[in-house]
């Protein structure tokens, strides 16, 4: 049977720790993974400026080629002990299409799994990092006016990612699509969300996407419960979209976290 995490960073993550590549394969392998994919953030698009206060969100263009090297390299180390993919988590940035459908099709054949993730929000021209801190968070609720208006921002912008025309090489999994729920026990929503969900997954059906059961929520202090929650992924099964277990590892003790949780949720 396949165990597999296809949701894993990398010591090339500007914001992740130095854990080198077989550290986490060991963790893998210790915890029973048949196959991981590691899927580091890609390069943002040309043109685009990090808008996060230490600019660390992506690894650079000038690394992406020792990064593609260095997985060869541990998929042939690794080759009779475990199936390893080189993947990577692209950023949906409003506005940005093009380039972005241009960087996918100058790495698209280097990769054998992606994600496509919303992390910034655009408003005004100006883009947000939704999930950098809980001060970030903040200070876009006094900007947006409440939170209620980023929840619906923010499921505007993964219903653009899924939509959006990215070329031959698009991502075909779609990334913790209730990311705007990590700070949520500190600012809580108290809106309903759950049309804007049903929307999203039948637009995921229709398309024919794979979906992100992200566990790293689970382990976040101001949101403890993986994206999606339990409810969302009962859905999700219910409409037979593919389900992909991902740690979001940014360390590798971090490997397989929230794993036994998506195990529990009765489908």
């Amino acid at each position: 049977m396949v165990k597999k995490d296809g949701h894993i960073h990398t010591p090339f993550c500007p914001h992740g720790s130095n854990d080198h590549f077989e550290k986490y394969i060991e963790r893998a392998l210790s915890l029973g993974f048949t196959e991981i994919s590691f899927t580091e953030h890609a390069p943002l698009p040309e043109g685009f400026n990090d808008t996060t206060p230490t600019k660390d969100s992506a690894m650079s263009w000038g690394n992406l080629d020792h990064y593609f090297e260095e997985i060869e390299r541990v998929k042939l180390l690794y080759r009779n002990k475990i199936q390893i993919n080189c993947g990577l988590e692209v950023d949906f940035i409003e506005g940005f299409e093009r380039e972005t459908t241009a960087a996918l099709n100058k790495i698209g054949t280097m990769l054998d799994d992606a994600i496509l993730s919303v992390h910034f929000l655009k408003r005004e021209g100006q883009y947000d990092c939704l999930d950098y801190s809980p001060q970030g968070f903040e200070e876009m609720i006094s900007i947006y006016g409440s939170v209620e208006e980023i929840y619906q921002k923010y499921y505007e912008t993964v219903k653009l990612s899924i939509e959006a025309d990215l070329g031959t090489f698009k991502p075909r999994r779609i990334g913790h699509i209730t990311l705007v729920h990590k700070f949520q026990k500190r600012f809580p929503f108290h809106g309903d969300e759950k049309n804007a969900l049903l929307q999203l997954l039948k637009i995921i059906k229709k398309e024919g996407y794979e979906l992100d059961y992200n566990g790293a929520g689970t382990a976040k202090p101001l949101c403890r419960e993986p994206y999606p929650p339990d409810w969302v992924i009962q859905e999700a099964n219910r409409l037979q979209i593919p389900l992909v277990y991902g740690s979001d590892a940014h360390q590798s003790k971090e490997l397989g976290q929230g794993y036994e949780r998506l195990l529990s949720v009765p489908l």
